[in-house]
């Protein structure tokens, strides 16, 4: 079954993640190379809503496989939430006689798309774009190995101030919900804990882990913390610490968002110019209401139901590397 496409909108929705312009110029290209007419809406479905929808080419997105962030600017809309909100985007994407539309975002903007489809029967596919790498269906997410790269290079040089000054330091890392950041930098950069979501520990396990590394010789400790591996801020942690043990100097460094930012990784940029592409055939050949993604490095698609209600799960194998090499 095929689904003749003449005019494609293709937006970016939610937090932004490092490899989103690699897959807005591939999504774009796709569509020249198809004989289709690609359409860029600004900052997500707000643009949608206030119709803000530009006609593209192939040199629409000339020189931005290498930039971070999405140059198509992006939005989380709450007018979207809305019956009302959905219903000018719906009249808006009609006005501009668009026939499909690709969605680059996280669950929740997929969740989005998935409602519009329902309610309107417009076709459209998404593209998984977050660093915390946990949506269902797809191995790696876009934006995920960058921000890993990111962490390490960070606590590479955290780490040169700990051990000039035996101090402790917490590490804090994006992922609230999911630990893949913070467990994958930790072995990488060799922390000496990580504390995420899906393995609470509790902070006696911790003191223990300190004690041993003290009496194994270490001087100065690394801990990677996402931000939902404690119950309760980085910061209350490493006072609640320094209560049980006073001899340790505790620092705190919290990433944040410049884990979102920075030119994509190679890795990053091949992953989002296959998810594009992917994404334009998946429409032209009659799917729809799916996200494409990349499993045992073979495109898949996956129903936006099962995207959104499902979770990618840590790997327990990765649980035990940490404990190992961190001894």
């Amino acid at each position: 079954m095929t689904r003749e496409i003449c005019r494609l909108g293709v937006l970016t929705s939610g937090g932004d993640a490092p490899g989103m312009n690699a897959a807005i110029r591939a999504v774009v290209r796709a569509c020249v190379y198809q004989g289709i007419k690609p359409y860029g809406i600004h900052e997500g479905y707000k643009g949608l809503i206030n119709s803000q929808i530009e006609l593209m080419n192939a040199r629409s997105v000339a020189n931005i496989v290498h930039q971070g962030g999405t140059f198509l600017k992006s939005a989380r809309s709450q007018v979207f939430r809305t019956s009302d909100g959905r219903q000018r985007a719906f009249e808006n994407l009609r006005s501009a006689d668009l026939d499909a539309l690709v969605v680059i975002g996280g669950d929740g903007s997929f969740a989005g798309a998935a409602i519009f489809e329902e309610e309107f029967g417009v076709p459209v596919v998404g593209v998984p774009s977050t660093i915390d790498n946990d949506i269902f269906g797809t191995d790696y997410t876009i934006g995920y190995d960058t921000a890993l790269n990111t962490v390490v290079d960070a606590v590479d040089k955290i780490r040169d101030t700990a051990t000039s000054h035996n101090r402790l330091f917490f590490v804090e890392v994006m992922g609230r919900d999911a630990g893949f950041i913070a467990l994958n930098t930790g072995i990488g950069c060799g922390a000496e804990e990580i504390l995420i979501p899906e393995s609470d520990q509790g902070i006696d396990y911790l003191i223990q882990s300190l004690e041993s590394s003290g009496r194994a010789g270490k001087t100065s400790s690394i801990i990677l913390v996402a931000e939902g591996g404690w119950n309760g801020s980085v910061f209350e942690l490493a006072k609640a610490l320094e209560k049980r043990l006073p001899d340790y100097e505790t620092r705190v460094t919290v990433l944040g968002h410049i884990q979102r930012g920075g030119r994509p990784s190679c890795f990053d940029r091949v992953l989002a110019s296959r998810l594009g592409v992917a994404a334009v055939k998946t429409l032209c050949e009659g799917e729809s209401s799916v996200m494409v993604g990349v499993r045992n490095n073979a495109i898949e698609l996956t129903q936006f139901t099962e995207a959104i209600s499902k979770h990618n799960a840590i790997d327990e194998t990765l649980l035990e590397v940490a404990n190992i090499v961190s001894i």
